[in-house]
């Protein structure tokens, strides 16, 4: 009866997430029959893109025993300085190509700014990252309606192929820049020393540093190449909506930790994998897109990302206290 018991943990541990989107798979296509049409699979996509590529940032900090709750802001602040600067370009004619070319790295050099300040204050002065992340995420808000007079930023039709556009009318580019960010994220934690130092901290930080890993440097590289990520998410975000809205991205972060928090990324440290991430992130997104093929009111999916947030919270501690 234990060996079973044991076996179907064993199953769960490293299937379970597969199992629960096969299934939520399974169940919204019998709910709708739109849901598996090309067209909205595209869109489904689509949408969780921005999430996804700001979650792979998340899921690095989280095996470190950080977090980051200012993402949503920063990619509101990141993508109105985007499309901004893009505009101010073309007004002193600039060629369209540099203008994006320099409006994207002005937005990735932004978010890699304001993550390097969130790290160093946490790394210099023990600081929490719970609080300096919620500080941030206040700063961002109010710079990018600073920046912005609280006024969306229009005319920005020519750069919002990136986040509109498609590879033979098919495959959107936001779907390549989510693959591509997704990859490297992989890479970095799978084979390279980095991802291994980063592993370390989160298991045991004194073990870390017992083992001569510089853990300060360490989370602040972390933060900062999560920074350039949400910086492109900013770009992706704004200029899918074809404009720049200083209102936008609020609770995007809690999306990327719930979805990393539900492909089994530990709270506590350690533990988790990109590719458990990308699942999470299709789960929450599956959910949201059959809510609205259902006509389901938004703030039903509100109520029921806090659920499930809660639950795989207690399905982490549970899985923790099983394993001692």
């Amino acid at each position: 009866m234990s060996k079973r018991k044991y076996d179907v943990s064993v199953i769960y541990k490293k299937f379970g997430i597969y199992l629960v989107l096969l299934a939520l798979l399974v169940i919204s296509s019998i709910i709708s029959p739109v849901f598996l049409s090309k067209a909205n699979i595209m869109n489904l996509l689509t949408q969780i893109s921005v999430v996804t590529i700001i979650s792979c940032g998340i899921t690095m900090l989280i095996i470190e025993n950080m977090t980051d709750l200012s993402g949503g802001s920063v990619v509101a602040l990141t993508g109105c300085l985007c499309v901004g600067t893009y505009k101010m370009l073309i007004g002193w004619g600039c060629n369209i190509i540099v203008a994006g070319v320099i409006c994207m790295g002005t937005a990735m050099v932004c978010g890699f700014s304001l993550n390097l300040l969130s790290g160093m204050v946490i790394t210099h002065y023990r600081a929490p990252a719970f609080i300096v992340t919620l500080a941030m995420s206040q700063m961002a808000r109010g710079l990018v309606y600073l920046y912005t007079g609280g006024q969306p930023i229009y005319g920005i039709e020519e750069i919002a192929i990136i986040g509109q556009g498609k590879i033979g009318n098919i495959l959107p580019f936001s779907v390549i820049i989510m693959i591509v960010i997704v990859s490297i994220t992989w890479v970095v934690l799978n084979k390279t020393r980095f991802g291994r130092y980063v592993y370390a901290i989160g298991g045991n930080r004194e073990a870390a540093v017992a083992s001569g890993v510089n853990v300060n440097r360490t989370v602040l590289k972390t933060y900062m190449l999560h920074g350039i990520f949400v910086g492109i998410a900013g770009v992706l975000y704004m200029t899918r909506i074809n404009s720049g809205q200083p209102a936008e991205g609020v609770n995007l972060e809690f999306d990327a930790i719930t979805a990393a928090i539900i492909g089994g990324t530990s709270f506590s440290g350690g533990i988790g994998t990109v590719q458990g991430t990308i699942c999470g992130s299709i789960i929450i997104g599956v959910i949201k897109n059959i809510l609205n093929l259902l006509s389901v009111q938004s703030y039903y999916q509100q109520i029921i990302t806090g659920m499930i947030i809660v639950i795989a919270v207690i399905l982490d501690i549970k899985t923790k206290m099983s394993g001692k």
